[in-house]
């Protein structure tokens, strides 16, 4: 099969290769798909994971990518809840070969269905960026109707999830990103706006659950703006600082079944869209990752047509 493969951290993604690589077998509860299209993260290249494995040895040549859709090909020893001819999306393990490649094995348990009126395109741009959302405001930030929240970066892949699953959850939402970004926060939900680069970030007055995307100083201000009993949710590691009378939550997204079925469900009935940038094919793509201008939202792989 075709792959795209990493072997060199020093070189980001110069140092990616188109090759030729044996498909993947099916382990226990494993299921291979037939990748049709791939989401790629931008900084997935600094991830511990994409150069080693759980004790910390190097596994290069690894193959890059977490985000999938696809069709199942074949089923691994004892799985259950999927059959072959599937169409499936997910994220994979961060700790194994990934989805810019023709084929993946996948535990089953990290995909779900991926109904037939949605694209292998949107399929791939969700489970990253929507998990993360869902996941940090109902798991960790506990949002609730009524309740205020500051999306970070609203314009962006995490962002504009986040605006958008928040404000359908009852929230008032307030995006945050650079002077240009806020028409496109706007769009995707936030009810109010806050240029960074020349707003006071702290007129926003005491927020209930501030969702940050950024870290560094911006992280540390907005630890200041969570009102009592709020909470702080990180995706870009621990503050250094927490909040005087709330919660700071930092974590990772796992893959879930239930909450893709959610979040494809709100995609379906127009309640949910996807934040798609740039579109390549397997052969283009490491030609696109090194492109000097670059376009706001998911990046995509089109791995078959």
């Amino acid at each position: 099969m075709k792959a795209i493969i990493v072997t060199d951290r020093a070189a980001g993604t110069a140092g990616m290769k188109l090759v030729e690589q044996p498909e993947p077998q099916a382990a226990i509860n494993d299921v291979v798909v037939q990748v049709r299209a791939s989401g790629f993260t931008w900084d997935e290249l600094t991830w511990p994971p994409t150069w080693t494995d759980r004790f910390d040895h190097d596994r290069t040549p690894s193959i890059p990518g977490h985000e999938l859709a696809g069709v199942v090909t074949a089923l691994g020893y004892g799985t259950t809840g999927l059959s072959v001819g599937q169409r499936v999306f997910g994220l994979t393990d961060w700790y194994r070969d990934g989805t810019l490649a023709e084929y993946v094995a996948v535990e089953a348990r990290k995909l779900a269905a991926l109904p037939g009126d949605v694209n292998f395109t949107v399929g791939a741009s969700l489970p990253m960026p929507g998990l993360t959302a869902w996941q940090g405001l109902f798991e960790h930030g506990r949002l609730q109707a009524g309740q205020s929240v500051l999306a970070h970066g609203a314009a962006g892949v995490v962002g504009s999830m986040v605006s958008q699953l928040a404000r359908e959850a009852g929230a008032y939402v307030i995006g945050t990103g650079r002077a240009a970004d806020r028409q496109k926060a706007l769009d995707f939900g936030a009810q109010e706006f806050v240029d960074l680069e020349n707003d006071v970030l702290e007129d926003v007055g005491q927020i209930d659950l501030v969702f940050d995307v950024f870290g560094g100083d911006i992280g540390k201000r907005s630890v200041r703006l969570v009102r009592a009993g709020g909470t702080l949710v990180s995706i870009v590691g621990p503050s250094e600082e927490r909040p005087a009378n709330g919660l700071a939550v930092d974590f990772v997204v796992e893959s879930d079944r239930a909450q893709l079925r959610e979040i494809v469900q709100r995609v379906r009935d127009g309640r949910l869209r996807t934040n798609v940038g740039n579109i390549a094919t397997l052969d283009d793509a490491v030609a696109s990752f090194n492109r000097t201008e670059r376009r706001n939202g998911k990046t995509i792989i089109r791995v078959r047509p």
